[in-house]
Formats: structure tokens, sequence, C-alpha cells
């Protein structure tokens, strides 16, 4: 405003009635306080929400530190009594499904429910998700399904995450709060912070990171990370540094002159593509088995009674429980003493079988630690046909089958790292991109994909 439109404002707003003074006072302040507002919503939005993630995160770590150590627990307690547990599988499967029904009231999505909301198609999620997806993981494995268990830590923050934002003020806090409890659930179980943090930002819409989550959702991830291990929740962790220190072969891409290995660079590259093959299988098998048996037999209670039974068979037939849970116990022989003399060249195999059927008849769980134990095992099985340390093509297979079946490319290569070591980092980034390339473009979870105009 110059001084002429000063000049006749002020003359107009002389002649003005008191009443008229009054109510252009009154737009005035509201006008600057709306602006006030704004200005706080927009430079202390994202420092507001790293404190709740910090909360968020608090929480959840508690959570999964107790949600893991429960599970390895039952892990230890079938385990030990093989045939004690597994032949009621099925009647455990029937009382999940019945207790769904009865009392899950729309909890029994499980992860479909939190794409959904993550996607905008729908906008709650119920905090009895929480007790019934560990509860009810608890029984699958406890009574010997093959699933994982990043899902029901992923569910759990998420719900709490989603729930905790419903308060807040500030725009898009129901979604990065979200992906925050995401975040902070993978690192929870896991202890793996960074590949958390990729992991949530990545795994939502196919080629589109959700950077405006990125601080919550590492505050969140370390937070929970630390939580978790305070309570006493054991970290995976391999030093693939020692394994290979016997090993006379090349681990490193550059020879001693700094230039590139190609040999070894190929080698690496044909593993990416095998593990990017199988890793694209097990979505679609996944999908189409899920599909097949719910159209064969509609009915959910029989449909896990039968597949149930059967499925308690096979697994005492083939080494009384060696394929049932999450699949740990195949991952220590791998990076163990026992080494390739305890890996058979179709565990692999069959552990990919036996996840499929076992979500499919309905059990709840995750994907992702079985899909590291396919990934090791199967890295143990091609390792000698490539001449490559059967401890490292192991490490690479554990990472690489893992981010293929979930279409994500980052978080495998630091889950790679935060698991083996960082040296190894060029190596895991040339396996998991390769996998990735090679993985057909399906997940195991419901991805939105971007379309290109």
């Amino acid at each position: 405003m110059n001084f002429s439109q000063y000049n006749q404002f002020r003359d107009q707003f002389a002649g003005m009635s008191p009443e008229m003074k009054a109510q252009m006072m009154n737009m005035a302040k509201e006008q600057m306080k709306a602006r006030a507002l704004a200005f706080c919503k927009r430079w202390f939005a994202l420092p507001a929400l790293a404190v709740v993630a910090a909360v968020v995160g608090t929480v959840v770590g508690a959570l999964t530190a107790f949600f893991g150590d429960v599970l390895l627990r039952v892990g230890e307690l079938r385990e030990a009594n093989p045939l004690y547990f597994i032949p009621l599988l099925a009647a455990a499967g029937a009382g999940i499904v019945f207790a769904y029904k009865k009392w899950g009231k729309g909890s029994d999505r499980g992860m479909g429910l939190v794409f959904s909301v993550a996607h905008k198609k729908e906008d709650h999620i119920p905090l009895r998700l929480i007790p019934f997806v560990a509860v009810c993981t608890w029984v699958t494995h406890l009574f010997g399904g093959s699933a994982g268990r990043e899902g029901v830590a992923m569910q759990i923050g998420a719900a709490f995450g989603h729930n905790v934002s419903k308060k807040l003020p500030f725009e898009n806090a129901s979604h990065i709060m979200l992906v925050a409890g995401m975040a902070a659930g993978f690192a929870g179980l896991f202890q793996t912070p960074m590949a958390a943090t990729a992991f949530a930002l990545e795994v939502l819409i196919v080629g589109h990171l959700e950077l405006a989550a990125l601080l919550p959702a590492a505050v969140a991830a370390f937070t929970a990370c630390k939580i978790s291990q305070m309570l006493g929740l054991e970290k995976f962790s391999v030093d693939l540094d020692e394994l290979l220190a016997s090993n006379d072969a090349v681990v490193s891409l550059f020879e001693i002159d700094g230039s590139l290995d190609v040999n070894f660079a190929l080698k690496l590259a044909i593993l990416g593509v095998v593990f990017g093959i199988v890793g694209g299988a097990f979505t679609k098998v996944l999908s189409f088995s899920k599909n097949f048996f719910a159209k064969k037999m509609s009915n959910p209670i029989k449909r896990i009674l039968i597949m149930g039974a059967s499925l308690s068979v096979v697994f005492l037939v083939l080494f009384q429980g060696r394929y049932s849970g999450l699949g740990t116990n195949l991952i220590d022989i791998c990076f163990g003493s026992v080494g390739a003399s305890g890996i058979h060249s179709y565990d692999w195999m069959l552990k990919f079988a036996l996840t499929i059927l076992t979500l499919s008849a309905g059990f709840v769980g995750g994907e992702v630690t079985p899909l590291f134990a396919i990934g090791a095992t199967l890295g143990m099985a091609s390792a000698s046909l490539l001449g490559l340390p059967l401890p490292l093509a192991a490490a690479l297979g554990y990472a690489s089958v893992f981010g293929s079946a979930s279409n994500t490319l980052f978080a495998p290569i630091l889950i790679g790292v935060e698991v083996f070591g960082f040296q190894s980092l060029p190596l895991f980034a040339i396996v998991c991109t390769v996998a990735y390339v090679c993985n057909g473009g399906g997940s195991i979870y419901n991805q939105r994909k971007i379309r290109l105009k």
C-alpha cells in the first residue's frame, strides 16, 4: 500500500460508523490470527510430529519387544514338544477364525486394512487389532504354522500411530504417523532402524518415497529400536567378515589395484536374477493360492480345518517341524558352525511352499522372516554353483529375496548391512538392485502404483 492509498483508506475509515469500525477491526484480528496459526502449523508441525513420533516409538518399541519375546518362547516350546502341538494346528486355526468373526470386527484384514487406510480408501484402524493380531500369531506359531512376524509388528505400529494422530491438528498427520508407526514396529522387532525407516517410506506406493514422513519415521524407528533393546529383545546379527576370514575366495568388488572384478560382479548379478525370480514367484504364487483356496473352500472355518489338518501331517513328516514357525532355525544353520552340511538343497522350496499354504489357509502372521529363511537357504544352494562363499551367498539371499518379494529396494540393502556389516554395502547394493529389477513388479503387500502420463 502506497502513501496515497493509505490516506484514502484513512479517510474512508474515519467516515465509518463505530459499528463498521468495530467490524473492520474484528475482521483484521481474525485474519491475523489465521495467518499466525497457519505460520505455526507450517513451521512447527514437523518438530511437533517428531516429538509425537518419539512417543509412538516408545510405546510401539515396548509392545513389539513383548510380542517378540513371547513369540520366541512360544517357538521354543513347540520345538521342544512338536508332537504335542503340531497335531492340533487345525483346531487352533478354527479358534483363530472364530475369534475374529466373533470379536474381531474388521481387524482380520490385517495389513490389507493398514494399506487401505494409508491409501485413503478407509479412515479407521481399530485398536482391537493390536491384541488380536498378536495373540493369533502366537497361536499360529505355537501349533506349528509357517509364518512370519513383521506384519504383526507393523500392524501394531500403524494402529497405534494412526489412532494417536486423530488428536493432532496438523495437515496429513494421520498418514505421517501411520508411516512412522510402521517404521517403529519394524524397527522394534528387527532392531534395524535404517532399514525400517526406508521400508515404511517406500513400501506403500511403488516408485515413490513418503519423504514428508522421513523425520517422524526415523525418530520413531530409532526410538523403538532402543526401547526394545533396553527391554531385552535380542537382535539377529552376523559378523560376515569373521565367517569369511577363513575363505580364500574373493569377496571384494575390486582387485588389489583398484580395478573392478568383472567376474565377481557378474556372479553377483546372476545371484540377483535368481533371488529376484524366486521373490517375485513367491508373491504371485501366494496371491494365486489365497484366491484359489478361498474360491474352493469359501467357508473360512472349513478351509482352515482341512488345510490345517493336512499341514500338520506334512510338518510332522518333514523332520517333525523343521519348516514350522519363523524359519529362524534354518537361518541359524546357514550362519552357524554346521553350515552347508546342515542345509538341504530343497529347504528353500519346502519353506516357500509351506509358508504360502499356511497363509492361504487363514493363519495369522507375516511373510518377511520366512522370506529371510528362503533367501538364506536358496543362497546356500546356489553358492557352490557359482563358486561363491556359502555365508556370503546366504547373506545376500537373506536380504534380496525379501526385497524382491516386497518390491522394495533401499530397505533390503540397508537390512543387509545392518545385519551383516557395512563393509558389504556394495555387494548388497548390486544383488538387491538386480533382484528388484527381476521380480516382475509384484509385492506381498497391496501397494499402490503411480501411473505415468
